[in-house]
């Protein structure tokens, strides 16, 4: 493990988390500015690993964004065995590295929501962004020792306001399993992204997570299912 990783574990906690948020709001930042031109450029029916790609190879591109910061798309947080040998702890989607310091980074993971059906029914697709995104960041696939980890939910029918809500209801349920703490607490919005955080313990160990929402759409979706909650169908 590296100096630098123990200052982040032994340190000043408070201190290094209010670090991340700042860099989790440049880079937000820099990734509005890009937003529409990625969209522009994608089928309305994307999945998020192409809508990641894109939008990484923009931020890439970006004069402003490539000299403050290196974004890598499928990025590998490594951890040490105890017979020292690195070993890799997953793939995440996106990674900005500070200080070209691979140890040093702030992990994205990115799921789509709000994903509509042909015959004008949706699925949130809250219950994938909670059990296969947030969830790692509690088990520790992903940010190992890291104060902070953050989601990126691409709205696909840009309903940001839906989509908060069947996250903070899938998120409840399983608060438990979550080590949720409080509720969620919102934050200021960056451009025409909504931004919310959420704590979490596990272990002793705790780990704020910060949470952005993009519209896919520039508006919400008008058409729900009938019979269905919210116009979701069965995930």
């Amino acid at each position: 493990m590296t100096t630098r990783t123990l200052v982040v574990v032994l340190g000043d906690r408070g201190r290094w988390a209010a670090q991340f948020r700042a860099w989790d709001e440049l880079f937000l930042g820099c990734m509005m500015r890009v937003w529409w031109s990625c969209v522009a450029r994608l089928p309305s029916g994307s999945h998020e690993d192409a809508i990641t790609r894109v939008l990484v190879d923009s931020l890439a591109r970006d004069p402003m964004a490539r000299h403050l910061f290196w974004c890598e798309y499928q990025f590998v947080p490594f951890a040490y065995a105890g017979d020292g040998q690195v070993v890799g702890k997953g793939w995440i989607d996106m990674a900005m590295i500070v200080d070209h310091d691979r140890e040093n980074y702030l992990a994205y993971e990115c799921k789509r929501l709000n994903v509509m059906h042909r015959d004008g029914a949706r699925r949130s697709l809250a219950g994938e962004y909670v059990d296969n995104g947030v969830m790692r960041y509690i088990t520790e696939q992903y940010a190992e020792n890291l104060p902070t980890g953050c989601m990126i939910g691409y709205v696909m029918d840009g309903d940001l306001d839906f989509a908060r809500v069947r996250i903070r209801a899938t998120m409840t349920a399983s608060r438990a399993v979550l080590g949720l703490q409080g509720d969620l607490r919102a934050q200021a919005p960056i451009g025409q992204f909504k931004r919310f955080a959420t704590d979490h313990v596990s272990e002793g160990r705790s780990i704020e997570i910060l949470h952005a929402l993009l519209p896919f759409l520039n508006g919400p979706a008008v058409v729900d299912a009938d019979g269905r909650m919210g116009g979701e169908v069965a995930q």
